[in-house]
């Protein structure tokens, strides 16, 4: 995992940083496990544009993801490590012994040719996907199903991953990436390890372009708006625009709008940090 500083012999190449994909085995995606990804730049089955600052961008396909891991107790080696379109982290196709093909999700540290299981009973050891009943405390995991069967929705994005803290009953204590202490059911399962490309962070995009190939469109800040258009447009010169809030009117900076009343409420521990 590194990333390269690029030599300025262009302007848009001056301040960019680019990932190293050191970790990457192929630039040729599994054919049987790619789907067509129709793009809407932002707009709704009536073609009115519902979400700004979208449009445009290079086609993609997309991966199918195995966020399950629902065969359990086949063992699988990891074939390779690909680049993936949709998602800031890594994928990793592995083939099972039966002789299915599924893209995961790919683990900091985890090499090709190197096999991973998932099920109860299995070693907690990087890659390998168990329930949270079998992990022993104080472990990194990521890929976390909140429910049952539901498949990974926590802890998915590049170089995030939770801590499982504690267990008591039917549930387990885990602090998630924000800061959030919360239970989770032990039978929920969970990816052993941090996720990878965790130097996502340090990438520099260098030029307005960049942003263009990647589907986002130049968003107008609301201060230079008009008062027609957002709470903190208009005013004579150049006006700070007031309290930052949303288009809506909702304050930004501080201000909860998670519901009082929200069933989940009681499964938090610790609210995340501020």
């Amino acid at each position: 995992m590194s990333v390269r500083k690029l030599k300025p012999i262009t302007p848009g190449q001056r301040f960019r940083v680019v990932n190293g994909y050191d970790a990457i085995t192929t630039d040729k995606p599994e054919k049987s496990l790619l789907a067509p990804k129709k793009r809407t730049g932002g707009r709704n089955n009536r073609g009115k544009m519902t979400m700004r600052y979208k449009g445009g961008g290079h086609k993609r396909r997309y991966r199918i993801i195995d966020f399950k891991r629902d065969k359990q107790g086949i063992p699988a080696t990891v074939a390779t490590i690909e680049y993936d379109p949709n998602r800031t982290a890594f994928i990793a196709l592995v083939n099972y012994q039966d002789g299915d093909k599924r893209y995961v999700i790919a683990q900091n540290g985890l090499q090709v040719g190197q096999n991973i299981v998932s099920g109860k009973n299995v070693a907690p050891e990087i890659g390998n996907a168990m329930p949270l009943s079998d992990i022993p405390l104080g472990t990194i995991i990521s890929c976390i199903e909140l429910r049952p069967g539901q498949g990974a929705v926590m802890a998915r994005s590049a170089g995030s991953f939770a801590q499982l803290m504690a267990r008591d009953g039917k549930f387990a204590t885990v602090k998630l990436p924000s800061g959030e202490v919360r239970l989770v059911l032990v039978n929920c399962m969970a990816t052993i390890g941090a996720i990878s490309n965790s130097d996502h962070q340090l990438v520099v995009g260098g030029k307005a372009g960049r942003s263009r190939w990647l589907g986002r469109r130049p968003r107008t800040r609301p201060v230079v708006m008009n008062p027609v258009d957002h709470p903190m447009g208009g005013g004579e010169g150049r006006s700070s625009g007031g309290h930052p809030r949303s288009r809506k009117g909702i304050p930004a900076k501080g201000y909860r709008t998670r519901s009082k009343t929200k069933a989940s409420n009681k499964y938090i521990v610790e609210r995340r940090k501020k």
